[in-house]
């Protein structure tokens, strides 16, 4: 078994260091199964050292010219070479017990999609009620986050991948892609809860409580104009780091 993971990253000097830190130790998981992984950093058009950075980790780096979130995942995947793919966002920090849950899931040889529970990296009160929110939509829902993805790679080709229409949101329409998958394959998809993935607060930080409302608001109001607008969805790609 090969594992491909997949790291799509936009001005992310500052964190891919640690990012890709904690993936390797976490891939001790499946090494100790006999199994072998791969680390592909997709550079989604960065200005800063990203890509240098993730040389020297000695992540195979992949260019995508477009800065759009679902072409760079798209990107790393198509140089993928593993059975599976695991999607892992530059700002988030998976641990080995979550990759030894997403081999677990893997060995069951019923499951085709899955993600995981999120966990903000602060102890602030607003962050906290966040992710209760987003963490119990994705488990009724099924909704993989974005930041934390794996999947077959053969069911993710037949799929067709993310959408390259969408600058937000690529990760629930590709979750309900494999939802319809499963349900006519016999497989399931899953959102593994027992190790979170710990992952970056940093648009907590770097935008006001006015911008979240705003953004919130033009995502309820026209959730398919939002997230095909790339200038609606300026907080994922502004660079602001």
């Amino acid at each position: 078994m090969k594992i491909s993971v997949v790291v799509p990253a936009f001005n992310e000097e500052k964190l891919i260091t640690d990012s890709l830190a904690a993936i390797r130790t976490a891939t001790m998981a499946f090494t100790d199964k006999g199994w072998t992984a791969e680390l592909i950093v997709c550079d989604n058009n960065s200005t800063d050292r990203t890509a240098e950075l993730a040389r020297e980790a000695g992540a195979v780096v992949v260019f995508e010219p477009v800065n759009q979130i679902a072409r760079a995942r798209n990107c790393g995947a198509a140089a993928a070479t593993g059975d599976w793919l695991v999607f892992v966002d530059a700002d988030s920090y998976p641990s080995r017990e979550l990759f030894a849950d997403v081999a677990a899931a893997i060995e069951t040889g019923t499951c085709i999609f899955g993600g995981s529970l999120a966990k903000l990296d602060t102890n602030k009160f607003a962050a906290r009620a966040v992710m209760i929110i987003w963490n119990t939509i994705s488990r009724v829902c099924k909704w993989a986050a974005g930041s934390f993805i794996f999947c077959e790679t053969a069911a993710f080709r037949k799929v067709g991948g993310f959408s390259n229409e969408l600058f937000a949101g690529e990760e629930l329409d590709l979750s309900n892609k494999f939802k319809a998958l499963a349900r006519t394959t016999g497989k399931r998809v899953v959102i593994l809860r027992d190790h979170p993935l710990v992952t970056s607060p940093r648009r907590l930080r770097n935008y006001t409580a006015r911008e979240f409302l705003r953004l919130t608001m033009s995502a309820f109001l026209r959730p398919q104009r939002f997230m095909r607008s790339r200038e609606a969805c300026q907080m994922w790609y502004d660079g602001r780091r």
